[in-house]
C-alpha cells in the first residue's frame, strides 16, 4: 500500500523502513534518521584521474620543456597537454597534482645503493615467415593503439630473458607458432597460463637470487586476490562479496555495493609472480607504462630481428625459426652490456628532469592564497603563481 501511494517499488520501500529500523537517535521521541541516497558519494575527480596513457603524454611534454631548455610549469604543461588532448578540461591546480604523483625512481635507486644482484630483463617479441629487410618494421596500430604486425603469412613469437652479467638466461627460451593473420597482435596469442609456467622454469635456471624487469602487459600481471571490475554486473559484486565473507544487504545498489569492494581493496597491488618469484629468492620490478626504451632486450630484439631478416631466402616459417635460434646464440654478453648501458643512461637522464621538476613543483602550492579553497578540481584560481 505505501509503494503504490508512494509511487515506487516495494523494493525501495524494504530498504527505506530497513535503514530506519537500524539507525539510533539520541532522541527516540523525535523517530528515526536517514540519509538522503547519493549524496554520500564522491565524485570521480575526471582532471586528476587520468589513465596510463594520458599521463604518460603529461610526463614526455615535461620532458619536452627539458630537453628545450625551458622550466615546465603548471601552465605551461596544461596548456602543451590540452593541444595533444583536447578533450581535457583540468584546471592548473589539477595539472599540478597531476604532475606532483608522477614519479619513477626504482632503478636509479637500485644502482645509487650498490645493489650487487644481477639484473634480468625479459620481454617477447614476434617475427613474420616474410620477414626481411624491407619489412622488419612494418607495424600499424590497431583500436587499442597497440601495434601489430602487418602482412601475411605465419609468425613465431620468442619469449626469453638475459643480463648483461651473464647474456641470455640458460635453458630460458621460449619459441612458439602465432596463429596467421594481417590483424592478430601476437600478445593475444600469450596468456597467464603460459607466461607463469615460462618465468618459473626461467627464475628456476638463474644461480643466484636476481632483480627480474618486466612490463606491465595483463599476462605479466594477474592479481594475487582478483577483485571484480568497475563495469561488472550487480550479480558478479554481490557473488564475489558473498564468497569473501563479507555482508551486505540485498537491496544494496551497484554503486554502494562498489563502494564496499573499494574499502576491501590494498592500496598496492600484489601481483602472482611477484610473490612466486619472491619465495624463490628474486625481486621483481615493473617497468613504468609505455616506457619500453628501459627495456634493454627491445634492442636484442632488433639486433635478432636485423639477423634474422639478412639471411631469410626461403620465407618458410620452419626456416626462419631455425634463423631465430641461431640469431638468439649470436647474441654476446657484450651486446647485452652496450644495450643495458644504453638504457640505464636513458633512465639517469630521464631521472634527473624529474628532479628538476619537483624543484620547481615544490614550492607552487605555498603560494596559494590561505583563504582559496583546494577542494575543487577544476577551480581555476587566479591566484596560483608560477
Amino acid at each position: 500500500m505505501t509503494a503504490e501511494a508512494c509511487g515506487v517499488s516495494v523494493g525501495t520501500v524494504k530498504r527505506i523502513t530497513s535503514e530506519g529500523a537500524k539507525s539510533t537517535t539520541a532522541e527516540p521521541v523525535a523517530g528515526p534518521s536517514f540519509t538522503s541516497p547519493r549524496k554520500s558519494y564522491k565524485r570521480i575527480k575526471y582532471a586528476t584521474d587520468i589513465d596510463d596513457f594520458d599521463a604518460e603524454i603529461v610526463r614526455r611534454t615535461v620532458h619536452e620543456f627539458y630537453e628545450k631548455g625551458q622550466f615546465p610549469t603548471s601552465q605551461k604543461v596544461l596548456t602543451a597537454y590540452q593541444q595533444k588532448v583536447n578533450s581535457y578540461k583540468g584546471s592548473r591546480i589539477s595539472m599540478w597534482r597531476i604532475l606532483k604523483s608522477l614519479h619513477f625512481k626504482k632503478m636509479h635507486d637500485l644502482r645509487k645503493n650498490n645493489d650487487t644482484r644481477p639484473v634480468v630483463y625479459l620481454d617477447e617479441t614476434w617475427v613474420n615467415q616474410n620477414h626481411s629487410r624491407g619489412t622488419i618494421w612494418q607495424n600499424s596500430e590497431n583500436s587499442e593503439g597497440i601495434k601489430v604486425p602487418t602482412g601475411k603469412g605465419g609468425r613465431i613469437i620468442i619469449c626469453h630473458a638475459g643480463s648483461s652479467a651473464f647474456g641470455f638466461v640458460k635453458g630460458a627460451k621460449l619459441i612458439f607458432l602465432c596463429k596467421s593473420g594481417a590483424n592478430i597482435n601476437y600478445h593475444t596469442q600469450m596468456n597467464s597460463t603460459i607466461f607463469k609456467k615460462w618465468f618459473i622454469e626461467m627464475m628456476q635456471n638463474l644461480e643466484e637470487p636476481c632483480v627480474i624487469v618486466m612490463d606491465n602487459c595483463p599476462y605479466h600481471s594477474v592479481q594475487v586476490q582478483n577483485y571484480p571490475k568497475s563495469n561488472d554486473t550487480k550479480a558478479t559484486f554481490q557473488i564475489w562479496l558473498k564468497e569473501n565473507g563479507v555482508e551486505f544487504n540485498s537491496f544494496e545498489t551497484l554503486s554502494e555495493l562498489r563502494e564496499r569492494v573499494k574499502h576491501l581493496k590494498p592500496k598496492d597491488k600484489r601481483y602472482e609472480l611477484d610473490e612466486i618469484a619472491l619465495q624463490m629468492g628474486h625481486e621483481v620490478i615493473r617497468l613504468p607504462p609505455y616506457h619500453c626504451q628501459y627495456n634493454p632486450i627491445e634492442l636484442i630484439w632488433a639486433q635478432v630481428k636485423g639477423e634474422i631478416a639478412n639471411k631469410n631466402n626461403s620465407f618458410k616459417i620452419t626456416d626462419v625459426e631455425d634463423l631465430a635460434n641461431i640469431a638468439i646464440e649470436n647474441v654476446t654478453v657484450d651486446n647485452w652490456k652496450r644495450c643495458v648501458d644504453h638504457c640505464e643512461r636513458l633512465q639517469n637522464e630521464d631521472y634527473i628532469k624529474e628532479g628538476f621538476r619537483d624543484q620547481i613543483l615544490e614550492p607552487i602550492i605555498l603560494t596559494i592564497n590561505p583563504e582559496d579553497s583546494s577542494e575543487s578540481e577544476d577551480d581555476d584560481d587566479e591566484s596560483l603563481q608560477l
